[in-house]
């Protein structure tokens, strides 16, 4: 490790919603970071401004919060790099395109864009590059003085990396261990657009060089484009500077077949982004994990498990400890394929680990949405305590706790009535006047005075568990019956009984 002080960098494009391939760089760059008491940088490339989408960079900043994990510098911290946004730092880029072209790396290209689609129409796999540049309307076909007045004339022009002929370039992979290329694989790139805006090759190495950036983590779909990163390192006097790289593994289709993208969870049903993402020009809802019903620290732990594990067979763990544990030696170099039982479950098991306050005012929303009152915050807390593990998304608390708060609307009665007896009625009464007697309600006492009474009745306790159950909740699920009695106090489990019993009589 270097003696420099960490800093790595998240560089989204405001392009739309945020897939969870995504969240798990930002994680691996925060977790890495803050492992080694670094910095976490989060950087816009918006230099596209034709694909730029309003409200994006809001969303990519509200999926960061809701996740946790807060850049130590952005365009909304600030930061002695400022500014963080790469439409703002378009100054910068031509100077630096401008010095690879009279070094001789770069060079202007006046090809219109009409000139180029006819190349691409008349010559199968056409690429700008050592094989056809010297046939094309460049720097290096014009003389000098035709590119002088071009330039004076205000002639549109783009400027592109001269990638040499059959060279060979490589790098240490922080996860893929030794890569090399041959440079004549890659076209010659362009660095500087017609509108004075670099293409994310030139200021992805411009700004992590002036950003001091140390750590580059990225997806493994940005392989092919590390060739001219190399080089433009290298041609710009940087390449002791350049951070090390590590190219992290796809996450793919359930199948394993490929990259896991937003059409096979419309498919499938299930989200790929972190939040929901609204795409005004489509008119299009793309669902996301939160809204779901994902806390956001399930969320976490699934995403860091795609890829990574710390060596033993744990699969439950907190942002601080990952933090603690994080290795990229333990980053996977294959891709990881996406399970959504999984994901769920690990939601599962962070709501059962999940103290009920934390849960509150998420699960009071919950209910409020769908009607029901909640005035008591004690009694909610306890129902959340009682009924977190019976729930697997947030919205689970719906079901299992609003009969808590209203009373059963309609009743299963098809469980109960077939094998519904008068006797069973007048257990049901009986046992009316023993909770009026009773001066407080356990679960356990409780439990215990009923199968006494049943006993005394002649009936099989088991025969009247469920119809109990079905008078509190109106169906054939919840808690122990007897805790949720407890909890509903002695006064509404009567009147429940009460209203029941004229059901299942009738």
């Amino acid at each position: 490790m270097s003696a420099k002080k960490v800093r790595v960098r998240f560089a989204p494009s405001p392009t739309g919603g945020l897939h969870l391939g995504g969240v798990r760089t930002v994680l691996f760059n925060y977790l890495f970071a803050k492992k080694h008491g670094g910095d976490f940088v989060l950087r816009i490339e918006d230099t596209d401004q034709s694909r730029y989408v309003a409200g994006a960079e809001d969303y990519i900043m509200e999926c960061l919060n809701w996740c946790g994990l807060i850049p130590d510098e952005s365009p909304i911290a600030g930061g002695h790099y400022a500014p963080y946004r790469q439409s703002e730092r378009k100054a910068i880029y031509r100077e630096y395109a401008e010095r690879l072209v009279m070094q001789g790396h770069a060079y202007y290209a006046f090809d219109t864009p009409e000139e180029l689609d006819r190349n691409r129409k008349e010559i199968p796999n056409f690429q700008y590059g050592h094989a056809y540049r010297d046939t094309l309307r460049n720097s290096l076909t014009l003389s000098q003085t035709q590119v002088d007045q071009l330039l004076k004339d205000g002639e549109p022009h783009v400027i592109r990396i001269k990638m040499p002929e059959n060279e060979t370039v490589h790098f240490e992979d922080m996860i893929r261990g030794h890569v090399s290329f041959n440079t004549s694989e890659s076209d010659d790139k362009v660095l500087l657009k017609a509108d004075g805006m670099p293409t994310y090759h030139l200021a992805v190495v411009v700004d992590d060089y002036l950003m001091d950036i140390t750590h580059a983590f990225r997806g493994e779909e940005w392989l092919p484009s590390a060739p001219v990163h190399l080089l433009l390192w290298e041609y710009l006097g940087w390449k002791e500077a350049m951070p090390q790289w590590a190219h992290l593994p796809l996450i793919l289709k359930p199948d394993g077949h490929g990259k896991l993208s937003k059409r096979d969870g419309a498919r499938l049903g299930f989200p790929v982004y972190a939040m929901n993402w609204f795409d005004e020009k489509s008119g299009e809802m793309t669902p996301g994990f939160r809204e779901l019903g994902f806390l956001p620290e399930a969320f976490l732990n699934l995403l860091v498990m795609l890829g990574w594990n710390d060596g033993t067979n744990d699969e439950i763990f907190s942002l601080d400890e990952l933090v603690h544990k994080f290795s990229i030696d333990r980053v996977n170099k294959g891709g990881a394929k996406f399970d959504f039982e999984k994901a769920k479950w690990f939601n599962a098991e962070w709501i059962k680990r999940s103290e009920a306050g934390s849960l509150k005012s998420e699960v009071k929303r919950i209910l409020e949405e769908k009607g029901v009152v909640v005035a008591d915050d004690a009694l909610l807390l306890k129902v959340i305590d009682l009924v977190k593990e019976r729930c697997t998304l947030l919205p689970d608390f719906y079901q299992q706790s609003a009969y808590f708060f209203e009373r059963p609307g309609e009743y299963d009665l098809a469980a109960v009535k077939p094998k519904w007896t008068d006797a069973k009625t007048t257990f049901f009464e009986g046992f009316m006047t023993m909770l009026g007697n009773t001066e407080r309600l356990a679960g356990a006492e409780l439990e215990q005075s009923f199968k006494a009474l049943a006993e005394e009745h002649g009936i099989k306790a088991g025969e009247l568990m469920l119809p109990f159950r079905i008078m509190l909740v109106g169906g054939k699920f919840g808690p122990h019956v007897f805790d949720i009695a407890a909890l509903l106090g002695k006064q509404e489990t009567i009147a429940r009984i009460e209203k029941a019993l004229a059901e299942f009589s009738n």
